[in-house]
């Protein structure tokens, strides 16, 4: 007689994007079988991964006469009028509820908050602690923490140096009143201060370098892990995708922690994803001025990102290329880009390999993440 039913039990996880996908794909797999087909898909964070729901029934036609929201756990009740075979006409289908996808950007912060939630908790901690520097991805972070966990468990850390400005402990502090979260102050001045005179005869006749500079993030991270040992809260690192890829970051320093929030998400949608939550929360929780100051790590006098890195609006596309898309440098030159840029980002990319092998799992968002997706030896003579 043929099934006239398809019961479909998946655990298929999110990218950006794959929900539009999985919809086309499965009303064509119904049309194609001539038969209804109950699709029901996983909710929940596991490592890197996150399953969205979304579960959904469709006619024999292929259109959707059901469907359930997604990132959430919910009941979806569905009367199906099946046909006895396939020989026999199927009756008209009920429509049930449905739930329609969500936003781009809205999938994007869910998926953060879901998997963010289920990895913190599912591994036995109730709270987390965060470095607020006053930068827009730490601001994000702790946005999603608040979130997934509530603010009363999430704690922010503000750790000024010498080189700290004014401007950014000011707008750490409103963000963490904005978003209702604890935050305390520990200034590194003091141990970077016994380092420096410490290492001072070792470092005679030097010029000072990265490596001050990666002596305070190092003095940073030593700090929360402090505080997550006494404690009990878990370390959530800041770093986003961009920084990630061309190893803009400083290895048991600012990389130190349990769970890298959005590790998968470039710069520029960094800045997207913070619009996206000031707009769903009706007012800036994330200060505009935040959002509107010029990327810096403020590890030396006047220091921004574009100094070391191109322009993120530059930079990403090109990362997007060469690290999603697998191009190769000569073949994303042969697009329009700039070969010296090109070449440069990707030799980034190759040299930091080990770096990225170090640092702690975060929320998938993309076809291929750093990690699981892209496994690339650290050992090579190649170039891209």
């Amino acid at each position: 007689m043929g099934a006239v039913l398809n019961l479909n039990i998946n655990g298929s996880p999110f990218h950006a994007g794959k929900i539009g996908a999985r919809r086309e794909m499965l009303s064509s797999r119904a049309r194609d079988g001539e038969c209804v087909i109950a699709y029901v898909n996983q909710v929940g964070g596991q490592d890197e991964l996150v399953f969205d729901g979304g579960s959904m029934v469709l006619s024999a036609d292929g259109t959707i006469v059901a469907s359930a929201a997604q990132f959430v756990e919910e009941l979806l009740v569905c009367d199906l009028a099946l046909p006895l075979s396939k020989s026999v006409t199927a009756p008209q289908q009920s429509r049930g509820q449905i739930a329609e996808p969500l936003g781009d950007d809205a999938q994007i912060f869910a998926a953060l908050v879901l998997g963010t939630r289920d990895y913190v908790q599912k591994n036995g901690f109730k709270e987390v602690v965060i470095g607020l520097s006053g930068g827009i991805d730490s601001a994000l972070v702790a946005a999603v923490a608040t979130q997934a966990l509530g603010s009363e468990h999430v704690h922010g850390v503000a750790m000024p140096s010498r080189y700290s400005s004014p401007g950014s402990i000011n707008d750490a502090e409103l963000l963490a009143r904005n978003l209702g979260i604890d935050i305390q102050t520990v200034s590194i001045e003091p141990a970077f201060s016994a380092y420096l005179a410490a290492l001072k005869p070792s470092f005679a006749d030097r010029q000072a370098d990265l490596t001050e500079e990666n002596l305070q993030s190092r003095v940073r991270g030593t700090t929360l892990m402090a505080l997550s040992n006494k404690f009990g809260w878990m370390v959530l690192t800041t770093g986003n995708k961009s920084e990630i890829a061309v190893g803009y970051f400083t290895l048991y320093g600012d990389s130190v922690g349990g769970y890298a929030v959005i590790k998968d998400l470039f710069k520029t949608k960094v800045y997207e994803i913070c619009a996206f939550f000031n707009q769903q929360s009706g007012r800036d929780l994330i200060p505009t001025a935040i959002i509107n100051k010029a990327p810096s790590a403020e590890l030396r006098p006047d220091q921004r990102d574009d100094q070391s890195l191109p322009p993120y609006d530059q930079l990403d596309p090109i990362l997007e290329l060469y690290v999603e898309d697998d191009l190769t440098a000569q073949q994303i030159v042969d697009l329009g880009y700039d070969s010296a840029l090109v070449k440069r980002i990707a030799r980034l990319v190759d040299m930091n390999e080990y770096k990225r092998r170090q640092g702690a799992p975060g929320v998938r968002i993309s076809t291929k993440a750093f990690g699981k997706d892209r496994r690339l030896p650290i050992t090579n003579k190649y170039s891209g």
